[in-house]
């Protein structure tokens, strides 16, 4: 977006890209995932036809075609991005990896390119962690994942957060076995405790196998696919898997990109520092997106772009400071979340009102039988201004938007009331 962007604005511009044109979203994120997630919840509905008085029989899942209907989906999305850039004038595009040979200097193959602006948007990969045994035993990560076209026939999945608890309902709904393991107390550990709660008695309500407090993981080959070694409070200490999703967090692609030479600053985890215009420490180079580490998501990712062109172009002093926390776990029911967590506001020392509402006392949640989750709002007792939000319950991922829209505005709560 932003390539085409200064190309319309008469820049004279080049983008670089090593493999896939859309990067993660949607190659290895939410188009991809999203899409398999589709085809688990139409498997879902079809088991529960009968409890809607529809009679539906013998449901099968057949993951080739599943497989393909996700590449399918991909592609048009990869090709459409690709073929926007190509056809773009006044923008170039380079195929290969991209390596700073100084702060205005860039090589690529064979081709060195000089520019008085240069924007960094190399994104994220999965971290793997150097597990005991780890090289033992075959593993996925999310890539790796969506290039199953057989059903695994018990799935252990290393980390309870986003990626790991969207991959397991998602198998367990095709008919796998799913097991998730978590080092910490409790499921999705940025959240509130009851929201961790909640989603896992969802979980667990649909088959899944939940070992939390999982403070040392080893691997090891075993007859049958992998056994996985659980330092837990509870027995078995070992499970035995068919198949290992490590979903533990992420790494910024920073790593071989010649920073050094451009003296680009990163902090301790590899991530480039920038201020509240996405600046980095260099004048002259920017670092938008998952690689900035201000945000993991693409909608973060296309308000840096925003951001961005703003302050360039438009003389519009946008800042990253500006915008609003929000985000969504797409499992089933989905949480959409918006500002501040309860346990982030007592920590912040305010005083708040705060609301709760079970989905059960929905309506349409009751007309759907789609009664899992509840909704909650944190208020500002002096300001009456929405400090956060989390609703756990069917259509949160969207509904999430008209407190958002609120909040952004800066409005009461009584106008949304």
């Amino acid at each position: 977006s932003l390539a085409v962007r200064l190309a319309q604005a008469g820049r004279k511009t080049a983008v670089v890209e090593r493999k896939l044109f859309g990067g993660t979203c949607v190659n290895t994120g939410c188009i991809p995932t999203k899409t398999l997630i589709a085809s688990a919840r139409v498997a879902y509905l079809a088991r529960r036809a009968a409890d809607f008085g529809v009679m539906v029989d013998n449901v099968r899942v057949d993951m080739a075609r599943i497989k393909a209907r996700k590449d399918a989906v991909v592609r048009a999305s990869n090709q459409g991005v690709e073929q926007w850039l190509k056809g773009t004038p006044n923008l170039t595009v380079y195929e290969g990896h991209a390596r700073f040979e100084g702060p205005r200097t860039i090589r690529v193959g064979d081709a060195q390119l000089e520019a008085g602006e240069i924007f960094i948007d190399v994104g994220t990969r999965a971290h793997v962690p150097d597990l005991p045994g780890l090289g033992e035993v075959d593993h996925l990560t999310n890539g790796g994942m969506l290039e199953l076209d057989t059903l695994p026939e018990h799935l252990v999945v290393v980390g309870g957060s986003y990626i790991g608890l969207e991959f397991a309902q998602m198998y367990r709904r095709f008919g796998a076995r799913v097991t998730v393991v978590e080092m910490g107390p409790r499921l999705i550990s940025r959240e509130d405790e009851e929201v961790s709660a909640a989603i896992r008695e969802i979980l667990e309500g649909e088959g899944i196998e939940v070992r939390l407090n999982a403070k040392c993981i080893t691997l090891a080959r075993r007859s049958r696919g992998i056994g996985v070694g659980l330092d837990c409070e509870d027995d078995p200490r070992e499970i035995e898997g068919s198949h290992l999703l490590l979903a533990v967090g992420r790494r910024p692609n920073t790593d071989d990109l010649g920073l050094d030479k451009a003296g680009v600053k990163t902090d301790a985890r590899g991530y480039i520092t920038v201020d509240e215009g996405l600046r980095t420490s260099v004048p002259g180079i920017w670092a938008l997106g998952d690689v900035n580490g201000r945000g993991a998501f693409t909608h973060t990712s296309y308000n840096d772009y925003e951001i961005v062109a703003a302050n360039l172009l438009d003389n519009d002093r946008r800042r990253v400071s500006d915008r609003v926390p929000a985000y969504a776990l797409y499992i089933d029911p989905p949480l959409g979340r918006a500002g501040m967590t309860e346990r982030e506001l007592r920590q912040d020392g305010r005083r708040a009102l705060v609301a709760k509402l079970p989905m059960s006392r929905v309506g349409r949640a009751k007309e759907r039988s789609e009664t899992q989750g509840f909704m909650k709002i944190l208020v500002d007792a002096s300001s009456q201004k929405i400090l956060g939000a989390a609703i756990l319950g069917i259509e949160g991922d969207e509904v999430i938007h008209s407190i958002l829209d609120v909040m952004t505005a800066g409005a009461p709560y009584t106008v949304l009331q």
